[in-house]
């Protein structure tokens, strides 16, 4: 099962996949806690409109995507819903709809059409470099520590979503931070990885660690357990078997998942027995 790392760009590939599967698996607990799972979808897709848009004119490859997921998050940051009628998930869900349409559209006038979108989708994991994961690793360790340190403040914001719903009224500090840091995963991971893989990175670990134990802690721990092996065997199922590798990864967390719901549908029925 080792044998891949005998080729410099699949640990390369482990390594870009270790760091942004790491950070996204945590931000994930936050993104199921708080119920807004279209936002990694949204802000994954306006990066990638980002990325079309610079593909187009032709310039700007890092810092028109990054410009666009900012603008996006600290839009979403401001979102209060107080028509009791509407969800903050269903204003979101929109402006995935809308950036997608918007993506589509502006890669369809770039030379390589076709393949641009299946790169926007799927990533190139394949293909990062020394540079890029010293680029990626920098900016996912200095979340990290913000997130680290701030640990209590966060949980306690996601904690009022998941007791209260969205209450938040007019700007906070903490929320703004949140979406910002979220932004900035994204629109880096999603360069490298893509769109499917960073919402399988934000949902599927999280969502499977919440089946399995209920403490914060044990929830991010084994989320990025979850994140860890699914990446290691994902490679794994690419390397054998010359699969894509960000479609192995994404199916081997879907196994994952579907494995911890049946734990969870097993242990529910003897505890109701």
């Amino acid at each position: 099962m080792f044998q891949m790392f005998t080729l410099p760009f699949m640990l390369q590939a482990f390594i870009i996949a270790v760091i942004t599967g790491t950070l996204l698996a945590y931000l994930g607990v936050h993104v199921v806690g708080r119920g807004i799972v279209f936002v990694d979808l949204a802000l994954g897709q306006i990066s990638s409109l980002g990325v079309a848009f610079a593909a187009f004119i032709g310039t700007g490859l890092t810092t028109i995507p990054l410009a666009f997921t900012l603008v996006g998050a600290l839009l979403m940051s401001f979102i209060s819903i107080r028509d009791k009628r509407l969800k903050q998930e269903a204003i979101i869900g929109i402006f995935y709809a809308f950036a997608s349409a918007l993506t589509v559209l502006v890669i369809s006038k770039t030379p390589h059409g076709d393949s641009d979108i299946q790169e926007v989708l799927f990533g190139s994991i394949l293909s990062v470099t020394s540079e890029q994961i010293l680029e990626v690793g920098i900016i996912f360790g200095v979340l990290a520590l913000m997130h680290l340190i701030f640990y209590k403040k966060f949980f306690s914001l996601t904690e009022s979503f998941e007791n209260d719903g969205n209450n938040l009224t007019g700007f906070n500090l903490w929320n703004f931070l949140f979406y910002i840091s979220i932004g900035l995963a994204i629109v880096f991971a999603v360069k490298l990885d893509g769109v499917i893989p960073v919402f399988s990175y934000l949902i599927i670990p999280s969502v499977s660690a919440i089946m399995l134990v209920k403490k914060n802690l044990s929830v991010v721990i084994f989320a990025i357990v979850i994140s860890l092996v699914g990446n290691f065997l994902g490679l794994n199922l690419s390397f054998h078997f010359d699969f894509p590798a960000g479609s192995s990864i994404v199916a081997v967390l879907g196994m994952i998942f579907i494995l911890a719901s049946l734990y969870k549908i097993i242990t529910g029925r003897k505890s109701t027995a």
